[in-house]
């Protein structure tokens, strides 16, 4: 039976999107629930990295902490690229197959109440404005339906709230920096990559990050563990379930309850949303709501909306682009051991940022950018295992003593490029797989094209070369997307534009078909940028929605 809502908005997600619009809307004076179907994390308890085992232990999965997805064309294998292969030292190749497999983490995500901001690194980054004209300037992709001058004041809001530290270079992308906190030092091996950038024409500074270098909030300062991906315990980190969900709640007007899956989105016969419907604690409920948002990444959001219309073509679907223009993140990393190099285990993971080559068109032949990071720790290279297991070969006391004078001697350069939208690329209802619930997997189609081949040869070679530049003997482990999906980032499935012949919703996340729908996640986004992290620019499109709908 329905309840009738005493809630003023219901949003399905508590990631990046739904934590900001919560926050907004419950600062407007609404009442908000968020329904999350992910458990809640303790970062006292669920974080425990100081255990003797702290190497061993990734972010924890938890019951309920993943959606169902599955995964279905990802593309063959050209022999002409197997350079590009993911392989290290200790285990060689990792992939013996002629066609595009899914790693062990595939699509790496958290379903739970923060989503994926609990296990990302903090990476605070805003979109290089010409990324939003890419169909205007080069004549690929899908232009944004608004300007970079119309997200800036939320960009700096969510920086502001968050705590966002850095000191980023004058530019297109920052008119003014004086709300940020002061950078965080740089760890050595990121100086070592910084000067060997120069060398090669490279600019690195120091990346904007969610960690904080003042306290803020009864938040304390980072201390520097390196663990960012592990959970952070202390709540340095701006993930949100310490910042936007914390004031949310703090107003009295945020309910949330987790582990409660939506399985359908329900409409009224006036064309609107009329209430959503799913499972908690193993029982059936159906929420009524006057407005409805979505927040559950690019691949859970058009899963609901694909499942949610008995008739098969799925809600707001008109233009048939829900679950279209699917685009993962390239990315490639080389990591080897520098002789000489000391304490590279220690700092702040992707401290140092280049973004020589992210503008659209700053790589010969090729459409869209890429990024640099300095990610040593960031490829949890920071203890003894990771170092046995991955970068050095061996046994015995001879192997013993070389792992003692390696240790903190580890380098590792990342590069994460743009993925153009490709008709042979999308999310689909999985014909054959249903969860406990009984909707339908999310199946994941992604195929890299000639475009994104060509920015993968260039990211792995720019990263070879900095490790040589650098005086790395030779790498020890590269690994990349070429011969694996492996993605946190992923974009485009419900994205926006004007034309509601062309796009699911429009510039503020309203659905073209439905007027009380809303969509705040990566899938709005009509390209994925050069590289940058998304979580800041989801969670500043969240408040521009939020300040929208409520005028």
């Amino acid at each position: 039976m329905a309840v009738e809502s005493p809630y003023d908005a219901v949003i399905v997600g508590s990631g990046a999107g739904g934590a900001a619009a919560a926050w907004r809307l419950c600062t407007h004076g609404l009442n908000v629930l968020i329904l999350e179907a992910g458990p809640r994390f303790d970062p006292a308890t669920d974080y425990p990295l100081t255990n003797p085992d702290w190497e061993r232990r990734p972010f924890p999965a938890k019951p309920g902490s993943t959606g169902a997805v599955s995964y279905g064309d990802l593309g063959v294998l050209e022999e002409a690229d197997a350079n590009l292969a993911s392989w290290n030292t200790a285990r060689g190749k990792h992939v013996n197959s002629a066609v595009r497999v899914p790693s062990a983490a595939g699509y790496s995500h958290v379903q739970g109440v923060g989503g994926s901001t609990l296990h990302y690194v903090g990476e605070a980054h805003r979109l290089h404005p010409n990324a939003m004209r890419l169909r205007t300037e080069h004549g690929a992709g899908a232009d944004w339906p608004l300007s970079f001058s119309d997200l800036e004041p939320f960009y700096v809001a969510c920086e502001t709230e968050i705590g966002v530290a850095g000191a980023p270079a004058a530019g297109p992308r920052w008119p003014a920096v004086d709300h940020l906190q002061p950078a965080h030092p740089l760890s050595t091996s990121a100086r070592v990559l910084r000067d060997a950038g120069a060398r090669l024409g490279m600019v690195w500074e120091t990346n904007t990050r969610a960690a904080l270098s003042v306290s803020k909030d009864d938040r304390p300062i980072c201390n520097y563990c390196g663990n960012c991906a592990r959970g952070c315990p202390l709540g340095d980190k701006g993930s949100v379930d310490v910042t936007f969900l914390r004031k949310a709640e703090a107003t009295g007007r945020l309910t949330i309850h987790s582990g409660a899956q939506v399985t359908r989105v329900i409409m009224g016969p006036d064309g609107r949303v009329r209430a959503v419907s799913g499972v908690r604690d193993g029982a059936g409920f159906e929420q009524e709501t006057p407005i409805l948002i979505l927040a559950g990444g690019a691949v859970q959001t058009p899963r609901l909306l694909l499942a949610s219309d008995t008739k098969g073509g799925g809600l707001a679907n008109s233009s048939g682009q829900v679950g279209r223009n699917f685009m993962e993140t390239l990315t490639w990393t080389s990591a080897g051991l520098l002789p000489g190099l000391s304490s590279s285990h220690k700092g702040l993971p992707a401290d140092a940022v280049s973004w020589t080559f992210n503008a659209p068109g700053a790589v010969d032949g090729v459409v869209g950018g890429c990024r640099f990071t300095a990610s040593t720790l960031e490829t949890g290279l920071m203890g003894p295992v990771a170092y046995a297991s991955r970068v050095m070969d061996g046994y015995g006391a001879a192997f013993k003593a070389q792992l003692r004078r390696a240790m903190g001697s580890a380098i590792a350069v990342s590069a994460t490029g743009e993925t153009i939208p490709d008709e042979r690329s999308f999310v689909a209802l999985d014909p054959d797989r249903v969860d406990a619930a009984g909707v339908p997997f999310a199946q994941i189609n992604s195929v890299l094209t000639d475009n994104s081949l060509a920015l993968l040869r260039f990211m792995a070679g720019q990263c070879r070369a900095l490790l040589a530049e650098a005086g790395v003997p030779e790498p020890g482990e590269e690994t990349g997307v070429w011969d694996s999906f492996n993605a946190t980032h992923v974009f485009g499935t419900c994205r926006m534009g004007t034309e509601p012949a062309q796009a699911v919703v429009d510039a503020h996340g309203r659905a073209h078909d439905i007027d009380n729908l809303f969509v705040a996640d990566a899938s709005v986004f009509p390209s994925s940028g050069g590289g940058e992290a998304p979580s800041l620019t989801i969670q500043a499109l969240a408040l521009r929605m939020a300040d929208r709908l409520v005028q």
